[in-house]
């Protein structure tokens, strides 16, 4: 296996109960502005700022929210992490440093916080939402949404009685897939006209960071941006580069992921050699940044047994790369029923090999379809089409305020 060097990444200490540094300054200077204007106070809410998917849906709701109409929060309970550096600088972040589930003198200064900045709305991401209802019990008057990413529904069964006494008169909830809305619709009994499925978005700003130096040779390289969990099935993944490099043997797959689950990272890299891959197959750890990872790919490529809807899939789109996926979560709606890109069964190695070789072997293929996922996803994973669909959800969160449309 080579072993590329992680890029370094800032990571930024959260000061317990303070809002971060200059920047807030600034940004608080803005929010007062705005509230004068009658702007609504909405606030993210995630654990930490590290890489991960529902991580990075916070970050980008924070920076592309309209200033005219909000004034614009972000809040790690826990700890920051890398991608704290790319939370825009009129973004007012808190850290409030919570050691546990029930720190109380966390959320009475969360409650706190809310109240002098007049917060309207807290948007709450992934396992968030506990921490959100129960500051709501100290903020009467604050809408609480929850934004839920699970992507391991198909292989995990989370305790239905536990989330319907946390999303009991809730404002309202974004699905991140199909799936997810009709579980929060039937089985956590959600009134329908308060649950909406929303689909991830995608920045699709121009490329500016230059593409580094990657292993494996152009034509040939194929990336799998995915952390390590179980459901992301490296491990069939790399069943399949087996099968691959005996017809393509300048064949490369770059693997790119934090490892919330370090056993399984060390199983999938001790797989490697095992497979007698390490020529084929090289790990750069964690990526801050993956755009210019992906415009020096070829294919990208997801194995996942499980998904909600995926945001490293929306990125190869943006990247206009021609992808591979399985066919679970909202797969199958991002590639366009397999218009514009190839769909395979989960858990199947011997298929997704031959979808990854039929796209090593044809240049044409792979433009055609890189081009048309890329059309796909800016016209309906844009910025400007999921921002106004969870601005909608606001305005009904908050009916007292006007909001004008976008």
């Amino acid at each position: 296996m080579n072993a590329a060097a992680e890029t370094p990444v800032k990571s930024m200490n959260g000061r317990s109960g303070k809002i971060d540094g200059e920047k807030s300054r600034a940004a608080k200077n803005l929010g007062a502005a705005a509230s004068k204007a009658g702007a609504v106070g909405v606030m993210q809410v995630t654990d930490t700022l590290e890489l991960g998917g529902a991580e990075r849906v916070a970050v980008n709701l924070a920076n592309l929210l309209p200033r005219d109409r909000f004034r614009s929060y972000l809040c790690a309970s826990r700890e920051e992490g890398p991608l704290a550096s790319l939370v825009s600088s009129d973004v007012t972040k808190l850290s409030l440093g919570r050691t546990s589930r029930y720190d109380i003198g966390a959320l009475r200064r969360m409650a706190s916080f809310l109240k002098d900045e007049r917060i309207s709305i807290l948007h709450a991401h992934a396992s968030s939402l506990f921490l959100a209802r129960m500051v709501s019990c100290f903020a009467p008057g604050v809408a609480v949404i929850w934004h839920d990413h699970f992507g391991r529904a198909h292989v995990e069964e989370r305790p239905k009685w536990l989330y319907r006494a946390a999303t009991r008169n809730i404002a309202g909830i974004i699905s991140v897939s199909e799936g997810l809305a009709a579980w929060a619709r039937n089985d956590l009994r959600v009134p329908a006209d308060r649950v909406w499925y929303i689909p991830n978005l995608v920045d699709l700003g121009p490329a500016t960071d230059e593409i580094p130096q990657l292993p494996g040779k152009p034509g040939h390289r194929i990336v799998c941006v995915a952390n390590f969990r179980p459901q992301k099935d490296q491990m069939g993944l790399l069943e399949a580069m087996s099968l691959v490099i005996e017809r393509a043997p300048e064949a490369h797959l770059i693997l790119v992921g934090a490892a919330p689950t370090p056993e399984y990272r060390d199983t999938v890299l001790a797989r490697i050699p095992a497979l007698k891959l390490d020529r084929h197959v090289s790990y750069l750890g964690p990526q801050q940044r993956v755009a210019p990872i992906l415009r020096g790919c070829d294919i990208g490529v997801l194995s996942s047994l499980s998904e909600g809807l995926p945001l490293s899939l929306l990125e190869y789109g943006a990247a206009g790369l021609a992808s591979v996926a399985t066919e679970v979560g909202q797969c199958g709606e991002v590639l366009d029923g397999g218009k514009t890109g190839i769909l395979v069964p989960a858990g199947s190695p011997s298929r997704l090999s031959e979808a990854l070789l039929r796209l090593l072997d044809s240049a044409q293929e792979r433009a055609h379809y890189g081009e048309r996922l890329h059309a796909r996803v800016q016209e309906n994973y844009g910025p400007g089409t999921i921002m106004r669909q969870v601005c909608r959800v606001y305005e009904r969160a908050v009916p007292q305020v006007i909001l004008r449309a976008a």
